[in-house]
Order: C-alpha cells, then sequence, then structure tokens
C-alpha cells in the first residue's frame, strides 16, 4: 500500500506541473478559434510559449523518473541543457555553473537522474527566485547549491528526502524529495542536506564507496 502511496503522489505532482502550460494552450487554441485571425499574435506566442514549457517539463520529468534517465551515457552537460529549459519560464531563476568541469563523480547509471533531481529540489527551495550551482568538493562528492531570498529546506522537506516521515503523512510538495532519496539509494549514491545558511541552500551528493 505503501508503493501505491507513492505512486499516487507522484501523479499527482506531475499533473500538477504539467497542468498550467496545458492549459494555456488549451485557452490559447479556444480563443483562436472564437476570433480566428484576430486572435492576435499574442495568443499565438501564447501558445508557443506554453508548448515550449511543458515540452521542457515533459523531459525533464521523464529523464528523473523514468528508466532512461539511468543511461550512463547521458553528460552532465546533457543536464545543464535540459534544467536550462526546465527553469526558462521561471524568469527569476538561473543556473551558474560548468558542466564541463569536473565534478568529483565519474558518470554511471543514475548519476544524471539524481544530479537532475537534486537541481530541481534545489530550485524548488527558491521561492522568490536566485542561482542554482554545482560544483565538486571532496573526492566523489559534490554540492548542488542555491543563492537567493528565503532561499530554505523545510523541515518536512528534509524528513522527506532522508526518508524519516512516514508515506501516510506525505504530501505532493514533498514526494519529489521522498523519490529522490529513493533513487538516490537505488543508483549506490546518497543525498543529504548540507551546511544551510539563511538565503543559501546546499545538497552534497556522494557516491556510496566513501559513505
Amino acid at each position: 500500500m505503501n508503493d501505491i502511496k507513492i505512486l499516487e503522489l507522484l501523479a499527482s505532482k506531475i499533473c500538477h506541473d504539467l497542468i498550467s502550460p496545458v492549459g494555456a494552450i488549451s485557452n490559447g487554441i479556444e480563443i483562436m478559434e472564437e476570433m480566428g485571425a484576430d486572435a492576435g499574435e499574442e495568443v499565438t506566442a501564447l501558445i508557443a510559449s506554453s508548448t515550449t514549457q511543458a515540452n521542457a517539463k515533459l523531459k525533464t520529468l521523464r529523464m528523473v523518473y523514468g528508466l532512461g534517465g539511468a543511461d550512463e551515457s547521458i553528460r552532465a552537460a546533457d543536464i545543464h541543457s535540459l534544467f536550462g529549459e526546465f527553469i526558462a519560464s521561471e524568469r527569476r531563476l538561473s543556473q551558474d555553473w560548468d558542466p564541463y568541469a569536473d565534478l568529483g563523480i565519474e558518470p554511471k547509471a543514475g548519476f544524471a537522474k539524481i544530479l537532475l533531481a537534486a537541481l530541481i529540489l534545489t530550485s524548488e527551495a527558491l521561492p522568490k527566485g536566485g542561482i542554482v550551482s554545482v560544483r565538486a568538493d571532496e573526492e566523489k562528492t559534490l554540492l548542488i547549491t542555491g543563492k537567493g531570498e528565503n532561499a530554505n529546506f523545510h523541515e518536512n522537506f528534509m524528513h522527506a528526502l532522508e526518508h524519516k516521515t512516514s508515506t501516510n503523512d506525505l504530501s505532493p510538495k514533498y514526494v519529489h524529495a521522498y523519490v529522490t532519496g529513493l533513487l538516490a539509494k537505488n543508483y549506490g549514491f546518497k543525498i543529504t542536506v548540507n551546511n544551510t545558511e539563511n538565503n543559501f541552500i546546499c545538497l552534497r551528493l556522494t557516491t556510496s564507496d566513501v559513505l
């Protein structure tokens, strides 16, 4: 039953993430059907923008939750590009890191999936926007950081990430953190909250052989 609850919560989150751009596309099409040529370029631009946003979210969520995201041939540069598309509609969010630099962890099965999941976790903890970064720390360890006003990992988030909360008490808002913890463990990683302070948050991603 716990597995079913996680699936239901995850489905709720995915639908929540997609409903806004898909709804905007639908509204734009309805306006075009009613007004025809008089709909204007703004409606066309809305449809185009919303389509791009929905496509980016679909590709990102498929990478994180789908089996294909575990492919070890997926590089940090691919994740950098995909995450850039994912946050493109959030004008207050940006990323600042070099995907071609040594990140301290050699690509292996699941690495791209977990890194992307961690980037999403960090972006969701920046309510007023900010900058998301990635850098190598110790051997086989990297840090995913976020800097911005009111940056904060809620206590419920930390409990979900570390599986210290019951699935009965889990909500769609924190199911991504819970699933990220599960994925990390399954692929031989551990992800924890590290050195978080005012307006600065940090996740530590480590391979299992140095835990």
